[in-house]
């Protein structure tokens, strides 16, 4: 009992930790970015994976005084629609086709207009969507559709709007890569730390070289098992074509929850915990620390 609390204080404390390493590494975890366009500031979301881009910033350059009524006026046009309604064919399996073709028909009339809660209602779409609130609030839509937006603003305006979210895309590649090289590197670091752990109590001085080995890959492939589901064996049975091992093509998440369970199972086998007990407690580890950071990593826009 004694050493099962001992455990649980320590693995929230390193828990701790592993947030606060992502606020220093990434002080971009709510994926909220800006861009600047024509002296217009436009706030860019991730939403369900993908890039949704502020209309109601991008209205501001025709009439910041009346976003809305830009957007109605854009969405209103028949060839609006008509592109809106072939993107939500493409990628939206539960939109209403028969409820489109109903607004598509209306777009003829004299007077006809369209806000973009009407069109999300009528047709369950999800190219366009809102968020709430006063500030970095409004009508949000994926890529595709803001650059068709940006050019009924302004041809030069799509220009630039697409230059900055291309620099914008690849500067964030850029810090991604740097961040799982760092992550790389502190797994690497961390795992001297267990390797140490297990030779101070797991391999008694009489072993021979292989069968010391033996305990290191065993130990290894523990927190393989836990965290990837695989020993290194099975990964390289089933990807006879990659090169490196699993961990060379991890993700930034794996990475940073294998370097905490490298320090919590250095823990664990100080605290003379068998190799099945450990197992159990740092596959529980790896799921609960995977789901906060994945979590941590999206904002809702609805």
């Amino acid at each position: 009992m004694e050493k099962t609390f001992y455990f649980r204080y320590n693995s929230k404390y390193i828990l701790l930790l592993l947030r606060l390493l992502f606020v220093v590494t990434d002080n971009k975890m709510t994926k909220k970015d800006k861009i600047m366009v024509e002296g217009t500031e436009i706030i860019l979301l991730s939403h369900q994976k993908e890039d949704y881009i502020s209309l109601t910033d991008m209205a501001k350059f025709k009439n910041a005084e009346a976003t809305g009524l830009v957007i109605s006026h854009w969405l209103s046009t028949r060839y609006t629609i008509r592109f809106m309604g072939i993107w939500e064919q493409i990628n939206n399996p539960n939109f209403n086709v028969t409820e489109f073709g109903n607004i598509k028909n209306e777009s003829g009339d004299n007077g006809f207009v369209l806000t973009s809660k009407q069109w999300i209602e009528r047709t369950n779409a999800i190219g366009i969507t809102a968020k709430p609130g006063r500030y970095g609030g409004g009508t949000f839509a994926h890529s595709d559709i803001a650059f068709e937006f940006a050019t009924w603003l302004s041809p030069e305006f799509k220009f630039l709007l697409i230059k900055e979210f291309k620099r914008l895309k690849s500067d964030e590649s850029q810090r991604l890569s740097l961040e799982w090289n760092l992550q790389r590197t502190l797994s690497k670091i961390n795992y001297q730390i267990h390797t140490s752990a297990i030779s101070q109590n797991l391999i008694p001085k009489t072993l021979t070289k292989e069968q010391i080995n033996y305990v290191y890959a065993s130990e290894a492939d523990l927190l393989n098992v836990a965290l990837f589901g695989m020993t290194a064996k099975e990964w390289r049975v089933q990807n006879p074509n990659e090169k490196g091992n699993m961990r060379d093509y991890a993700t930034l998440e794996q990475l940073v929850v294998l370097s905490n369970m490298e320090s919590i199972n250095a823990l664990l086998i100080q605290q003379k915990f068998t190799q099945s007990e450990r197992l159990q407690q740092l596959n529980n580890t790896a799921i609960t620390q995977m789901q906060t950071l994945l979590n941590s990593k999206n904002i809702k826009l609805g």
